[in-house]
């Protein structure tokens, strides 16, 4: 038997079973795995109980399967069928989810994986149990046609990627990186073959305290007395400066750097996300003191969420926008003497950049199922980061695919049911067609 005939049978095979996928979907969504660092609260951090169920049905489906705790209570899944590494595809996802916010903006049970009119919802349905489910009933098909594959087949279910990836990292440091890897993150069934690079980075400014009923005597011109006191120096307004400063720099670069052509013009931004303001600077590199308007601060602390094309490196990014901050603060006496300080890859977290060609194998694999299916297929790019950055750097050429919905990380979050049966058909295509046959189905 061929690859064509392999994939004609899996594929008919999940349209069979076309109720497992959404059905197990609907289960994860039950199991409520909101990521412990944003929300810890009784009943609402089962990854444990997930990961058990996902094992369970990767290990009925012929897989060898393995957990691992990143985190304690917060195990990995790794299952695989052995074959050669040269061909070798990996099918990622996350299982942990956002928190769900105000509940009141819902008008469905956040974790009750209802349908109506064709739409899954809750959270986590869509971003993305729902790509988790669809990679194990690809799995579940091809185990259950006999099918062997020439290339060794693994799903990875992760924790903690909302996080910064952790989960996908430390899976990497146990096993082989694969050849391939496709993260089954929703892109409305589009092809995404690249994402920038994220990095979080903190600029400290330090200024001087002094008492904000003397705020004159920091502005205006004083009789400079040896008595005189010290003006102070305010770090919220360099902290607003700075902002100014770094809001030009994002949009030179959004104007001046040639566009990637899979991503919008201006996807590289620095958002100035977290700023903390005070006086006093703390053992943990914040201000000590943010309570009292009658001081004049001398610490601002600014956190900037930075994202980079994927024609770049961290490390040009990283000397780029430092000589930035050096320049603009030798333009200012007191910061000249007080120079800002940068440090980078805050909380741990860096998402490499990834390039992925258009001619790779998988892509073709995904447009003829998708044809098969009477799809056509748009090649574009991820403006957000996902998992897939952790395995170029490991050897593994990475794509994203998954399912269409919308509303993720917001009310109502919803998932496509056909699109998570469709999602299922792509993968277990794109493995057979990947991996190659091994030997004729039973």
């Amino acid at each position: 038997m061929d690859t064509a005939s392999a994939v004609q049978m899996v594929t008919a095979q999940i349209e069979r079973d076309r109720d497992f996928p959404v059905e197990l979907t609907q289960e994860l969504v039950r199991i409520p795995t909101v990521n412990p660092k944003f929300e810890s609260a009784a009943g609402l951090n089962r990854e444990t109980d997930a990961q058990r169920l996902v094992a369970a049905h990767l290990s009925a489906a012929g897989l060898t399967t393995e957990q691992h705790e990143v985190f304690p209570d917060r195990p990995n899944v790794r299952a695989y069928r052995d074959g050669s590494g040269d061909r070798s595809l990996v099918l990622n996802g996350h299982i942990d989810v956002v928190p769900v916010g105000d509940r009141g903006t819902w008008s469905v049970d956040p974790f009750g994986a209802e349908i109506h009119g064709g739409r899954l919802y809750g959270r986590g349905g869509y971003d993305m149990k729902a790509g988790i489910a669809a990679a194990i009933a690809a799995a579940k098909a091809i185990h259950d046609c006999g099918i062997e594959l020439a290339g060794r087949f693994e799903v990875h279910s992760v924790v903690d990627e909302e996080a910064g990836g952790f989960g996908t990292k430390g899976l990497l440091a146990r096993a082989d990186a694969p050849s391939a890897v496709i993260v089954g993150e929703p892109t409305e069934e589009q092809v995404m073959l690249c994402q920038g690079g994220l990095e979080w980075v903190r600029v400290t400014l330090r200024g001087r305290n002094a008492h904000t009923g003397w705020r004159y005597n920091d502005l205006y011109p004083q009789r400079d007395s040896a008595d005189r006191t010290r003006p102070g120096v305010n770090a919220a307004e360099l902290a607003a400066r700075l902002i100014t400063a770094v809001g030009q720099l994002e949009r030179d670069w959004g104007c001046r750097k040639p566009a990637h052509p899979l991503l919008p013009p201006g996807v590289n931004t620095i958002s100035p996300s977290v700023v903390q303001v005070g006086a006093g600077l703390g053992a943990d590199g914040l201000p000590a003191t943010m309570t009292n308007p009658a001081i004049t601060p001398d610490v601002a602390v600014i956190d900037f969420d930075l994202k980079y094309l994927p024609t770049e490196t961290s490390a040009q990014i990283r000397a780029e926008f430092e000589d930035f901050v050096a320049h603009w603060a030798a333009q200012d006496s007191w910061l000249r003497e007080h120079p800002p300080v940068v440090q980078w890859e805050l909380g741990d977290l860096h998402f490499p950049a990834f390039d992925t060609s258009p001619d790779f194998p998988v892509v073709d694999s995904i447009r003829r199922q998708r044809a098969a299916l009477g799809k056509t297929t748009e090649i574009t790019g991820f403006v957000a980061v996902c998992d897939g950055a952790f395995y170029r750097p490991a050897g593994a050429t990475p794509l994203i695919y998954g399912a269409q919905g919308a509303d993720a990380h917001g009310p109502d979050e919803w998932v496509d049911v056909n699109s998570i049966v469709d999602t299922a058909k792509v993968f277990a295509a794109a493995a057979i067609e990947y991996c190659g046959l091994r030997a004729t189905p039973r």
